[in-house]
This record gives structure tokens, sequence and C-alpha cells, in this order.
């Protein structure tokens, strides 16, 4: 018999999409324990009548109320900032492509924007030599990057399957980890760490499901990877290190391949040619 709950390893679930976006409060909360902990003490302290003075207890009531309020606003600031990153590149890059090229990856995108389910995005070719391409959230929508570079070199199927990507990450509920990550004051470390290990591996999956041709995507990620950084190319700024978790290709100022890599696209090219 056919069992009505399985479903398939290579589709995004709710619980998966729902663990990525509890993931972003989940670290902006963690940012805030130790000035909560220090806030805490503060007001048990007042609360309790550590000094024998009545009208304390009060005062650290009202500065409970307060404080909870003020991390709330602050856990939202903090969230949203990521919101911001499609204003940014917008105004960082210089639209590129001919006529025909818009024509084109308006085309393929209409079409897999329905199969991914996203609503609201506009696409924008950007003049760089790099092969490339990223979804990110402009205000309540999304603007789909893609260099002119992989509308050049890239055949209709491989342009399908890095634009498929984007929109798995979307479909995953991947994209607001990735934007905090890029917009956020945070180390390296913290970068890394917000976005998690193997996202872009697991959007590989979920696209290459979606558009049953995982050979498309491997061709993109081959040719992404053996490019490197191209001379004068975005890709090759020290901005690029900072806004890299929402690209398709995260480590395109990589001169070789690391395999030990999850997300490195040599390796991610592998992996769907073996599925």
């Amino acid at each position: 018999m056919l069992d009505p709950t399985w479903q398939s390893p290579y589709a995004a679930s709710n619980d998966e999409r729902h663990a990525n976006q509890l993931a972003v409060r989940q670290f902006a909360v963690r940012r805030k324990v130790p000035e909560a902990l220090v806030v805490g003490v503060l007001v048990l302290a007042l609360i309790i009548g550590v000094v024998a003075v009545p009208w304390l207890p009060a005062i650290g009531v009202a500065l409970g109320v307060a404080y909870v309020w003020y991390l709330r606003r602050s856990l939202v600031r903090f969230e949203r900032q990521g919101t911001s990153l499609g204003e940014q590149m917008l105004a960082s890059f210089k639209p590129g492509g001919t006529p025909k090229d818009r024509q084109r990856v308006a085309t393929v995108l209409d079409r897999l924007a329905a199969t991914f389910g996203v609503d609201t995005v506009s696409a924008l070719i950007v003049e760089d030599p790099g092969y490339n391409a990223a979804l990110v959230p402009t205000g309540t929508g999304y603007t789909l990057f893609v260099t002119s570079a992989v509308m050049s070199d890239f055949e209709l199927i491989e342009l399908e399957g890095i634009v498929a990507h984007c929109l798995a990450r979307h479909r995953l509920g991947q994209l607001a980890r990735q934007a905090l990550a890029c917009t956020a004051n945070l180390s390296e470390a913290a970068r890394r760490k917000l976005v998690g290990e193997g996202f872009a591996y697991r959007a590989d999956e979920v696209a290459a499901a979606a558009i049953r041709y995982p050979l498309g995507l491997a061709g993109a990620l081959h040719k992404c990877a053996r490019q490197g950084a191209a001379a004068g190319s975005f890709f090759s700024s020290p901005q690029f290190a900072q806004w890299r978790w929402v690209w398709c290709n995260v480590w395109a100022d990589r001169a070789t391949a690391n395999l030990a890599e999850l997300d490195d696209a040599e390796l991610r090219a592998l992996a769907l040619e073996e599925w």
C-alpha cells in the first residue's frame, strides 16, 4: 500500500522551511543573551529588595517591562536587516544584457517561479564577467540578479538550472538567513554559522528534482567552478566576501576547488552528475 505520509527527500518540507526561518530568530536571541542576563539580575535584585527601599520593586517591574519591549523591537529590527540587501545590490551594479537576454531570463523566471511558488520576483542582468546569480529580498518582493557572462555563455538548460537553484533557496526558507548574514555586522565565523553548512548543496537537490534535469545545473556549476575570479569582476572584490552567501557560487573568489567543502561549486556539480 502507498504511504500517504511519504514525502520525497528532494522536496522542501514545511518543517525544513520552518527550521530555516526559526534559525534567524534563534540567532538573534542568542546575541542578546549576555545583555538579557545582566538586566534580569538587576531587575530581580530590585524586586526582591536587596536594599530596603519600598519603591525599588516597582522600579524593577517597570525596568523589566521596558526591557522586554525594547528586546522585541530590537530583535525585529535585527531580523529585518536582510530585506535591505536588494536595494544595496541594485545600487552597486550596472545593468547589462541585450533586450533578447532580458526576454530570455524573464521567460525562464516566469516559468520556474510558479513551480517553486515564488511571487513578486523581478529579473536584472548585471554587467560582470563572472558566472553567478542570486535571488535577493528587495523590500516586500525579490530580485533575481544574473550576470551578463551567464547570459552570453550558458546554454538554456544551464541557465534554467542556476535560476532554479536560486528559487529553491526561497522554497527552503533559506533567504532570510543568507540576507541577514550579508547585512548584519558579524564576524566571518558568525556569518557562516548563521547561513549553516551545506545550504547550497541542499538547494541543488531541490532545484534538480523540480526541473528534472540535474545535468543542466551540473553544467552551470562546472563552468562557475572552472572560471575562477575574473579580473575586474565584483566576485574578486572585498564586498563579495560579505555578500557571498546569497550567490549561487558562494566561493566564486576561490582559485581552485575545495572538495572538502560541501558548498563548493565543483563538488556540487560532481554530486549532481552521480545522481
